[in-house]
């Protein structure tokens, strides 16, 4: 995890008192991806990142952004500081200007919603598969997520994706101080190690559920998406458009259901 985090001194205010101390804050760094074709490279994005797995980073945004559909796509990624290359070993699905506008990479972009909805249909490949989950299992993700966030853990202040069997065993997770970028990392690990279409299982999302977000496990084909914090209008829509099981504010002794409701499984006394 070297390059997460680093410990600037800062002066703290407390009871009155003022003392200068160590603290932790995640690092922040902009990362250029940049794809290279026949011979071509161009810059699709600049985003700003935790440094780390900016392979899985790299993958992870064509694939959600719809510019590959398989890693197959994909040849050697050569990481740099703050860039990485992408060598493509087949064209890119989508036209280049379309990718540069990231016509639905925001839910504050414009775009209406039905255009937004229009879009990930058209892009969408993988049907949620039909499974079911147990109550207890939904409340107990978030705990087991933050136990894993070593860098949640130094700076409290970075977000996490992670991807859970229906029985709350955590097989994978990333972090980063980005919503967008820990699910994007997170799905191009999956899609590098051949896991994309997702199996029946849960993706947990650290944070908020914005239609973003909801839009990247729809395009990997995951069947449930939790968040430990609110959805949004437009995402609960996008969800139960694909026949997602969206549930919100989870917690340890509660959550709430947004949408496909049938693969929560009866409470067991």
């Amino acid at each position: 995890m070297e390059g997460t985090w680093n410990t600037p001194v800062v002066r703290c205010f407390a009871a009155g008192e003022r003392t200068a101390v160590d603290d932790v804050v995640a690092v922040e760094e902009p990362l250029e991806i940049r794809v290279v074709e026949g011979g071509e490279r161009r810059t699709l994005s600049v985003t700003m990142r935790t440094p780390g797995a900016d392979a899985d980073l790299a993958r992870g945004f064509l694939f959600t952004e719809g510019a590959i559909a398989t890693a197959d796509a994909l040849g050697q990624i050569h990481e740099q500081p703050h860039a990485v290359d992408v060598h493509l070993r087949t064209p890119l699905r989508a036209d280049w200007a379309q990718l540069e506008r990231h016509v639905y990479v925001s839910s504050s972009c414009g775009v209406c919603g039905k255009t937004s909805l229009d879009a990930v249909r058209q892009t969408c490949a993988y049907p949620a598969p039909e499974c079911t989950v147990a109550p207890a299992v939904l409340r107990s993700l978030p705990d087991r997520l933050r136990q894993a966030q070593r860098a949640f853990a130094t700076t409290g202040g970075i977000h996490a994706a992670g991807w859970f069997a229906l029985d709350g065993t955590l097989l994978a997770h990333a972090e980063d101080v980005g919503r967008h970028n820990a699910l994007d990392k997170l799905i191009g690990r999956l899609l590098h190690e051949g896991n994309i279409p997702l199996a029946p299982g849960i993706v947990l999302l650290s944070g908020r559920a914005s239609f973003e977000l909801i839009q990247k496990a729809r395009l990997a084909g995951a069947a449930i998406v939790a968040a430990v914090g609110a959805p949004s209008s437009l995402a609960v829509e996008l969800a139960a458009d694909g026949n997602l099981t969206l549930a919100g504010f989870v917690r340890n002794d509660r959550f709430n259901v947004y949408s496909g409701a049938h693969r929560i499984e009866p409470e067991r006394p």
